[in-house]
């Protein structure tokens, strides 16, 4: 890249700089910003490029005014969601990311759940009784969709294992799993910090099911089942594992081993945040791991240069405090279910009768 170039990305905003430490008089570009740059110009103009550049972090695709990252840093309809979750409750979170005039209440819902304990399973069920019997939800009004919304999120809050009553969902969800009066308020920063995240995998999919028009329950099904995957909401399963793996043996073999064997180290490491996830950072600086996990992450770190993600946090919260085996799979889930919903319903709202339906490039067998 000429250094014209350079200083023209630079001037707009597309190349972060920062001064040098050792040289006042010298600047820094963030060789990230660059090599995105680079990849795109060797992609070219041509549609089937641009459009197979859009699927993996590519150009934005879709208009939102919910959520976004800049420079590093999450933001709720322009507010730092970390300065939020330090005192907001996930109803308040979701008063914001659903742009209600009231702060909506998640009510326990009654369900006929008998003889299923996982709460994975609990949730699927849950959530997929609603999908099957919702209302499409064109021509529906904002207040109807927001109302159908938060009786979503008490249904899979319930089914979660949250206790009766009119606490927040922090508290009923504590309560329900008998965790230490310490962890109530952890838990409700970890479902603010996890409520949204922008165009992920599972709000995708939710907005692809929300532009057919269909139920809102049926879109948090679609964000429920992309989220179940490992690379998505069940990474924190890997991490879980990591975490078991360390206590059997030692911190530094499995480390040792990950780095021989070329495989990341899960819950290091986040593609949105080269410079470290400010949700784990807020998490993990709210209590104190213990101290076995606490040296293997800054080993890990130091060995790697990689800095936790949320993944991480979440399942050291639930090691630190007993958490139930399934709990921080439910802590992403009703977390990330609030951004699913202010997506589908954004979809439905501003883009009613519009279809997301890319197209496939064919390179299969020849036409006869």
């Amino acid at each position: 890249m000429r250094l014209q170039t350079l200083y023209a990305y630079a001037s707009r905003g597309q190349i972060r700089v920062s001064s040098d430490p050792s040289n006042p008089r010298r600047s820094l570009y963030r060789m990230e910003d660059i090599a995105s740059l680079v990849a795109k110009r060797k992609r070219g103009r041509r549609p089937e490029a641009i459009a197979a550049g859009t699927i993996w972090l590519g150009e934005p695709i879709i208009t939102t005014a919910i959520s976004t990252i800049h420079r590093g840093r999450l933001y709720y309809r322009g507010r730092d969601a970390v300065q939020l979750s330090r005192t907001a409750t996930l109803e308040e979170a979701a008063a914001v990311l659903w742009d209600s005039p009231a702060t909506p209440r998640f009510e326990t819902i009654r369900l006929g759940l008998a003889g299923r304990s996982r709460l994975r399973a609990r949730a699927f069920n849950a959530i997929a009784d609603a999908a099957a019997g919702g209302a499409p939800t064109l021509g529906l009004a904002s207040s109807v969709l927001r109302e159908e919304a938060a009786t979503l999120v008490g249904r899979l809050v319930t089914a979660f294992g949250a206790s009766q009553g009119d606490d927040p969902v922090h508290v009923r969800l504590a309560k329900g799993w008998k965790l230490e009066p310490a962890a109530f308020d952890l838990v409700r920063r970890a479902l603010v910090l996890l409520a949204d995240q922008e165009l992920t995998n599972s709000v995708f999919a939710a907005r692809v099911a929300a532009s057919t028009g269909a139920c809102l329950g049926a879109c948090m099904l679609a964000g429920l089942a992309a989220t179940s995957g490992p690379l998505h909401g069940g990474a924190s399963i890997r991490v879980q594992g990591l975490l078991k793996e360390i206590d059997r043996t030692s911190a530094d073999e499995v480390i040792q081993r990950h780095l021989e064997s070329g495989w990341p180290i899960p819950g290091f490491g986040h593609y949105m945040y080269p410079d470290g996830d400010p949700r784990a950072s807020s998490l993990l600086g709210a209590f104190e791991p213990r101290a076995r996990l606490k040296r293997t992450i800054a080993k890990v770190s130091a060995s790697t240069g990689l800095a936790p993600t949320i993944d991480l946090a979440l399942a050291t919260l639930a090691d630190r405090y007993n958490f139930p085996d399934d709990a921080p799979f439910s802590l992403f889930v009703i977390g990330r279910s609030v951004g699913w919903l202010a997506h589908s319903i954004e979809q439905v709202l501003a883009n009613p009768g519009a279809m997301i339906r890319p197209r496939a490039r064919y390179v299969g067998t020849p036409l006869q």
